[in-house]
């Protein structure tokens, strides 16, 4: 089964910044929009932010915009979200996904990973 994988979380202050990485097969960042998905304690899994096969366009959620920058390496089949001004909001498992059939629709992305969790501590 195909997987995407995602790294670079973990414990963090608040205030903070992070960049987190999502990897897969070449297939994947040869071919397919992506996105990030985030789900806190206790909440739905959200959309974060989308990002098209050729980088060119992108798109957030209206709660993350200004603070979080999607962007891809299809050479390194790499997929980034790089946070900044961490708050304890934050917090939660953050997943990749790739060829969706609605952009912010977890359900219809065809991969998706399993997730990396992101604990911010004030």
């Amino acid at each position: 089964q195909v997987q995407l994988v995602e790294s670079g979380g973990g414990l963090v202050q608040a205030g903070d910044s992070l960049r987190l990485s999502c990897t897969g097969p070449g297939h994947i960042f040869s071919n397919f929009a992506m996105a990030w998905f985030r789900q806190a304690p206790g909440k739905e899994r959200e959309f974060v932010a989308h990002i098209s096969w050729s980088g060119l366009t992108r798109s957030y959620a209206d709660s993350v915009k200004g603070r979080f920058t999607i962007s891809r390496d299809n050479a390194k089949m790499t997929l980034y979200l790089e946070i900044s001004s961490l708050n304890a909001e934050d917090t939660a498992a953050y997943f990749c996904a790739a060829r969706p059939k609605d952009a912010r629709r977890w359900e219809t992305y065809d991969y998706r990973g399993r997730g990396t969790q992101v604990t911010v501590s004030s």
